[in-house]
């Protein structure tokens, strides 16, 4: 089913993304989307891209998290299952988040870990965003980028990013992928991330495994093929987006 279209309140910014601009500490220009939330102060779920793709691969998830009534209107929609919204299972009646979403520079990996801390500081200041209810979720690259930003975020400003969910992360951004979440699990109060990987994605499957720890969930589908934006697709059984709401029911947003 798709989703039902949260009722807008009076005060909401305009659903419609927003082109911004932002750079890193080194002084690279980055781009950026913002999808408003329905509400002020909404939570914001930070998306990353995964090493084959750009922010486009988010456009109809972010709708679809956004509940604003956009699903279906992208440039590229229906080009893959995470760009087909008619499959999509519904937000619940009244969640409306906001959504980020930026390109990844190319080149080297360790630069590429800026740029996912600059996402974070960047949507702090968005108009409408609540900063103390930040989350992220990322594939491949942006796999590992959401937890790295996640910490990064809350070791440079106190509170406020309450997870990340890795979709095939591989350590990719330098930071060993079982350092972050221990140190995400250890703050207080303890940050739950969640990894997806396929059973024959060995440098995947090695890094959800090599990580532990009460708040820290793996889930595995079989096969190969699996990598990144593949996971989300209405063919496997468990559904991962309806364990995207899960995680973020966890995380209380």
């Amino acid at each position: 089913p798709t989703a039902t279209p949260t009722e807008e309140p009076p005060a909401g910014l305009p659903p419609e993304p927003q082109l911004i601009n932002f750079q890193a500490e080194d002084g690279q220009d980055l781009e950026g989307r913002f999808y408003p939330g329905a509400a002020p102060n909404s939570a914001l779920i930070v998306l990353m891209h995964w090493a084959p793709g750009n922010m486009d691969d988010w456009n109809e998830i972010a709708f679809w998290l956004q509940n604003r009534g956009l699903g279906g209107t992208s440039s590229n929609v229906g080009a893959a299952p995470w760009l087909d919204p008619t499959w999509f299972p519904s937000i619940p009646e009244g969640k409306s988040y906001s959504v980020f979403t930026f390109n990844f520079r190319e080149g080297s990996r360790d630069k590429m870990l800026l740029d996912a801390q600059a996402a974070f500081s960047t949507v702090r200041s968005l108009e409408g965003v609540d900063p103390g209810k930040i989350a992220s979720m990322g594939a491949s690259i942006g796999g590992d980028g959401a937890p790295d930003g996640c910490l990064w975020h809350n070791e440079n400003f106190g509170i406020g990013c309450l997870g990340a969910l890795s979709l095939s992360p591989g350590s990719y951004l330098t930071l060993p992928y079982a350092d972050v979440v221990e140190k995400l699990g250890n703050e207080m109060p303890p940050k739950p991330v969640w990894c997806f990987f396929a059973a024959d994605d060995t440098v995947s499957k090695d890094a959800c495994q090599s990580a532990s720890g009460d708040h820290y969930r793996m889930v595995e589908w079989s096969g190969s093929r699996w990598h990144g934006m593949e996971l989300i697709d209405p063919a496997l059984d468990p559904n991962s987006l309806l364990l995207v709401l899960d995680w973020l029911a966890t995380l209380g947003l």
